[in-house]
């Protein structure tokens, strides 16, 4: 896999959430009744990126959860090859129920993990909404999934890869092209 261009530095990406905090908080009319839920791996610390910065506009923290979608995964015997699939579990100390739930992830592809998401999060509680906040909307979607905020529209061919980079995992912040 060889990189083909670099999309995003850490600067664009912190822009990107800047924005994208702005935005949830217009939508919602402010943060009452609003949480942020990330997706395991890097969703989650997208959230707490996103939640630093709600704050830092409103002055009022939001709450944040990390979710674990790994048993609703709908190729979960295809990505496991018949092993015991890891499970590092879900992490949301607030009630759900009749909250505005803005659900994080970094790449939003097929639609299939955030379908996955949809589903954890409904055995957890019934939200009143539930957005999608992704970083990078890159297409080729096989369920009707749209993302309510996007840090950035990347077209991709099926032949390529999006590789999110967060200093929280990877020591580095950027998002790049790779050739699959």
């Amino acid at each position: 896999m060889s990189q083909k261009a670099l999309v995003l530095d850490e600067q664009a990406i912190g822009r990107a959430l800047t924005r994208i905090a702005h935005q949830i908080i217009e939508k919602n009319k402010g943060i009452s009744d609003c949480v942020l839920i990330g997706i395991r791996t890097r969703g989650i610390y997208l959230a707490k990126r996103l939640a630093a910065k709600i704050e830092e506009i409103e002055g009022n923290s939001i709450p944040v959860g990390e979710l674990d979608i790994t048993l609703y995964r709908d190729d979960l015997s295809i990505k496991t090859d018949n092993q015991e699939p890891l499970v590092k579990g879900s992490d949301i100390s607030f009630e759900i129920n009749n909250k505005k739930v803005i659900l994080v992830d970094d790449v939003l592809y097929t639609g299939r993990t955030v379908r996955a998401g949809l589903d954890a999060l409904m055995d957890i509680g019934r939200p009143s909404v539930i957005q999608l906040a992704v970083l990078v909307d890159r297409g080729h979607r096989e369920l009707p999934i749209r993302a309510d905020y996007v840090g950035k529209n990347i077209p991709t061919s099926n032949n390529e890869k999006i590789v999110v980079e967060l200093k929280e995992v990877d020591q580095e912040d950027q998002v790049a092209i790779y050739d699959n």
